[in-house]
């Protein structure tokens, strides 16, 4: 472009902008984001990839290579953005990005005007708490910070604030916004015609203290942390921490400072002498996805997790998207990929499976059950440790020996007629009359044996799994020395060719493997079985199937004994099985003694020679077989019963376990597979200041008290920002996630710092900072909008009304169930599982499961309570905008379509309360249009119009005539596991339903305003 036409422009632009030069420009506000969105990709502050040196970010940069603050329209800058040459203008037109409006370069020309200057990020800035602005001076004015500093804004925007609520509004506000619940129509009244001067604060007081105010703040809360009862990944099992739900509801109920409620979720096992209740906290750690997929590479899942737990920290706390920090530098904001993996070294301590199901590790008794455990533990105790006579236990040993010297061996090795195997091995037949396995050796296999028999009785079958040289380590199998028998089945089969299965009673072996008892081949899970620990003990291993009846033969005949070796662990196969029959009416183990083989060998030591654990032996079996302390045993059964009931019901919890810290590396485009980049110790983000480090390495619970620290000033604003959008509707800043450069600027920065700073002197007092925000005007104002004003301020950022909009998915079912008189108003306890449509879970695997829906007053749970399935979240929450929680929400989404109110017509859960909504209405009154004003009180808290009366009657003669003319009309009301209503006509109930669903399906009931 000449220079004449670049002057030209110049002084268009000059014009254009005097509008603007009344207000100073501000570079966070202002400028920064004309930058951030159209030069920062090539002149910010990542310079990985980029081919000029020319950096925007910084001021001295700028002034050096693009900015000329003597002679402001001799800048480069402006000059790019201004030329028409395609090769010259910024930003480049390959780059896809809009040229700058005449209103930015206007910006752009004033700012450089102005001197240039560049200001600190206002959410990096340090925190002070400004001066509240001077009174308005107007009669009545409110004297409240909140008010002033609001009310100053308006008056710079040509506005003002709008009336208060009426009373009947604001105690549906506060009720909403407080504790998720519709006040009563009591409550109403009785706050409507209250004319203490302290009505509001009283109020306010009251819904703080309920015990709905904690449930209300844990439903924000659990989205923050991404909790859920699910793990997410893959076959999205359940999984143990509902408890970490109910100390978010305690912390809340009892106002725990947000520095230690901070504190506790990340480093609560790490605090010195950690309660029960801090170390729950900690289980903050355990809540991210983890998967339990066979085929999934434990390196990846670590970095994969340690990355979650860097996002969530710095999404709950920071507001700051580090997320893009995994595979490089931010582009926007001042943070580096060595920030990134210094904040995911802070969790290398915790202890947990990469891939595989993540067990609880803290127990949670209640004090009655911890009672009785105890009182278990020490009867058991004292029964296992009563003193054993010495008399009496060479007595007993005495009698085995008599009783094993004098008995014969009762079984009856049988030589095979037949031996087959599916796998093709070569199945020889021994002298002793086993059989030796050779040639192919199969990851499977199953063997097929008949034994030949002459006429007899048989009572059961011994198999044994013999060493052998030629096997690997010369002990059971060919494949590491060990066998998996996974299933064994008998038949008979007469000379006649008819065969008859062998029912078989019972399976005892004289060792088994842990979690591999013989007891399992008698089942058809592959998965479970008898196994030999032949990979570490050279040892023949023998078990015993007794049969559930006598197998009678009156002429010869055979078994056919199966053997199946159908394991995951590959050729897992007996190598030398050799089998018995025999007659004997208890067959046993050993030959005349039905004693474990171990103490068996003990019988053989003389008393004077037992060593003292030979002794303690002998003792631990006296125990256990004595017939004198049978009895004993008895009690001993009776309380380790009672001990396993009373443990399986107790509660259990995922919770933070410390390790030894593994090493953490940056990871080269967050290529998990490349172990290149640097060890890094644990550190803050260095453009947020450091942590000082006294001793040793920086810990989690280091990271959570600088968190907390007065002068970080992210953490505060953050929360007190998100708080504001709980009263609300919107931020303050209206980005709840991103406080970074691409995040919008607040519309009152110094509200916004008033409160963080007020907040932090309070000490970090949750109750204090929502009482300060519900007491003022601001908040009580009404959410009427004029016509005007809605058009000046759509979005209502100037604060001149109250917000409106519809409840989260918890609230409306909530609501439902209370204005109705079904909720169950109980607070914490285990996940509930309200209706749900058949088939809904039919897609979730490894293991197929199917919703159970509960029954009693579980049903009638506040929505807080529903079991929370990640990949399949109940379609009512779903409906209304719940999030999977699969990460960090810091704001739901509210949408407005039709399958909502479908939810609301037709869901169980709201059918029901329909039902029995509609028979209470029934019963309000004796006229039918006192009984509508009884339900609008109720549902609605206020009187109907003539309007609704006259539709609503209408309805209600409709009903009646369908009801009549059609009696399956009234099975519609019988749906839900409540009662139905004594006295209640069905086709009055029926017609009465149809009014609930009508109300409860209104867009005022479901709206906070």
């Amino acid at each position: 472009m000449h220079r004449y036409g670049l002057l030209l422009l110049w002084m268009t632009i000059s014009t254009a902008g005097t509008a603007l030069a009344a207000e100073p420009v501000l570079y966070g506000r202002d400028i920064r984001p004309i930058l951030s969105d159209r030069c920062f990709a090539c002149h910010g502050p990542d310079r990985e990839g980029q081919e000029n040196d020319l950096r925007l970010d910084t001021r001295d940069a700028a002034i050096q290579g693009a900015i000329d603050v003597d002679q402001p329209a001799s800048s480069e800058l402006l000059a790019r953005v201004l030329t028409d040459d395609p090769d010259l203008i910024m930003p480049p037109l390959q780059a896809g990005k809009p040229p700058l409006t005449p209103a930015e370069i206007a910006l752009l020309k004033q700012w450089i005007e102005e001197g240039a200057t560049y200001t600190e990020h206002w959410a990096y800035a340090p925190l002070q708490r400004p001066d509240v602005p001077a009174s308005d001076q107007t009669a009545n004015a409110s004297e409240h910070p909140i008010d002033r500093f609001v009310r100053a804004t308006l008056r710079r925007q040509g506005m003002s604030p709008n009336e208060p609520a009426d009373r009947r509004t604001l105690i549906r506000r506060l009720s909403f916004d407080l504790t998720g619940l519709p006040p009563t129509p009591a409550e109403v009244d009785t706050f409507v015609h209250d004319a203490n001067p302290a009505a509001v604060e009283k109020l306010i007081d009251r819904l703080l203290a309920s015990p709905h105010y904690g449930e209300r703040m844990a439903v924000y809360w659990l989205d923050l942390v991404r909790y859920a009862d699910t793990g997410g990944y893959h076959s999205d099992n359940a999984r143990e921490v509902d408890a970490f739900r109910d100390y978010v509801i305690d912390a809340f109920n009892a106002n725990l400072p947000f520095d230690q409620f901070t504190i506790e979720q990340l480093a609560g096992d790490l605090l010195p002498d950690a309660t029960l209740q801090q170390k729950v906290a900690s289980g903050y750690n355990r809540l991210l996805q983890t998967t339990e997929e066979g085929g999934a590479q434990p390196k990846e899942y670590t970095a994969i997790y340690q990355a979650d737990r860097v996002r969530n920290v710095c999404d709950v706390w920071l507001a700051t998207t580090m997320a893009c920090c995994q595979c490089h530098d931010h582009k926007y904001d001042p943070f580096t990929m060595r920030d990134f993996y210094s904040l995911g070294a802070f969790f290398a301590d915790l202890s947990e499976r990469p891939v595989g199901r993540q067990v609880p590790n803290l127990r949670l008794p209640t004090p009655e059950q911890a009672t009785e455990l105890a009182m278990l533990g020490e009867e058991l105790q004292q029964l296992k440790s009563q003193p054993i006579e010495p008399e009496d236990l060479n007595t007993w040993v005495g009698s085995l020996i008599a009783r094993r010297d004098a008995a014969t061996d009762a079984w009856q090795v049988v030589t095979p007629s037949t031996a087959e195997s599916t796998g093709k091995q070569q199945l020889t037949a021994q002298p002793d009359g086993s059989l030796l396995a050779s040639g192919p050796n199969p990851d499977k296999d199953v063997y097929t044996i008949s034994l030949p028999l002459s006429a007899g009785e048989f009572t059961g079958l011994r198999l044994e799994a013999l060493t052998d040289d030629s096997l690997t380590r010369k002990s059971l199998s060919r494949a590491n020395g060990n066998f998996v028998l996974t299933g064994l089945s008998v038949a008979l089969v007469k000379a006649a060719g008819t065969e008859t299965p062998v029912a078989i009673a019972s399976a005892i072996a004289d060792y088994e493997q842990p979690s591999w008892p013989v007891k399992g081949v008698l089942d058809t899970d592959p998965n479970t079985g008898w196994a030999g620990n032949g990979h570490q003990e050279t040892k023949s291993r023998t078990a015993v199937f007794r049969f559930a009846e006598p197998v009678k033969l009156e002429e010869a005949g055979q078994l056919l004994v199966v053997l199946r070796h159908e394991s995951g662990h590959a050729q897992h196969n007996i190598g030398r099985p050799r089998l018995s029959v025999t007659s004997q009416p208890e067959p046993s183990i050993l030959p005349g003694l039905d004693v474990p083989a171990e103490l068996a060998g003990l019988l053989d030591v003389a008393e004077g020679e037992r060593t003292a654990e030979q002794q303690r032996q002998l003792v631990k079996w006296y125990r256990e077989l004595a017939p004198a302390l049978a009895d004993v045993r008895q009690q001993i059964v009776v309380r380790e019963q009672r001990q396993k009931q009373v443990n399986e019901n107790v509660r259990t919890m995922l919770v933070a376990e410390t390790v030894a810290p593994r090493d953490v590396r940056i990871l080269p485009r967050g290529n998990w597979l490349d172990d290149s980049g640097a060890i890094v110790s644990p550190a803050v983000p260095e453009r947020l200041g450091a942590l000082e480090q006294d001793q040793g390495r920086l810990t989690r619970l280091d990271l959570a008290r600088w968190l907390v620290r007065p002068d970080q000033p992210l953490t505060a604003r953050v929360f007190v920002n998100r708080m504001w959008t709980l009263m609300f509707g919107r931020g303050l800043a209206r980005s709840l996630e991103d406080f970074g450069h691409q995040g919008e600027w607040p519309t009152h920065p110094e509200l916004l710092d008033w409160l963080a700073a007020d907040f932090i002197e309070s000490g970090w007092d949750v109750k204090h900072l929502l009482r300060t925000i519900a007491l003022s005007e601001t908040y009580q104002q009404s959410s009427q909008v004029s016509a005007e004003v809605r058009q000046s301020d759509p979005y209502n950022r100037w604060l001149a009304r109250q917000g409106r909009f519809r409840l989260d998915a918890e609230f409306v079912r909530d609501q439902a169930l209370a204005v109705s008189g079904l909720l169950v108003d109980e607070v914490g306890g285990p996940p509930v599982k309200p209706y749900q449509p058949a088939g809904y879970w039919q897609h979730l695997n490894f293991p197929q499961r199917e919703w159970q829906s509960d029954s009693g007053t579980a049903q009638y749970r506040r929505g807080l309570y529903t079991f929370w399935c990640r990949s399949f979240l109940h379609p009512s929450l779903l409906a209304f905008d719940a999030p999977s929680r699969e990460e960090c929400v810091a704001q739901r989404p509210r949408s407005n379509t039709p399958m909502q109110a479908l939810v609301l017509l037709n869901d169980p859960t709201y059918m029901e309360a329909a039902r029995v909504l509609g028979a209470r209405i029934a019963q309000s009154a004796d006229s039918d249009t006192a009984r509508l004003q009884w339900a609008f009180q109720q549902v609605l808290q206020r009187e109907a119009n003539s309007a609704e009366l006259e539709l609503l009657l209408r309805v209600l003669a409709q009903q009646r005539t369908e009801a009549a003319a059609n009696p399956t009309v009234a099975e519609l009301v019988q749906t839900g596991l409540a009662p139905p209503t004594a006295g209640v006509d069905p086709g009055e109930l029926s017609a009465w339903t149809a009014i609930a669903r009508t109300l409860l399906n209104l867009h005022e009931t479901i709206t906070r305003e």
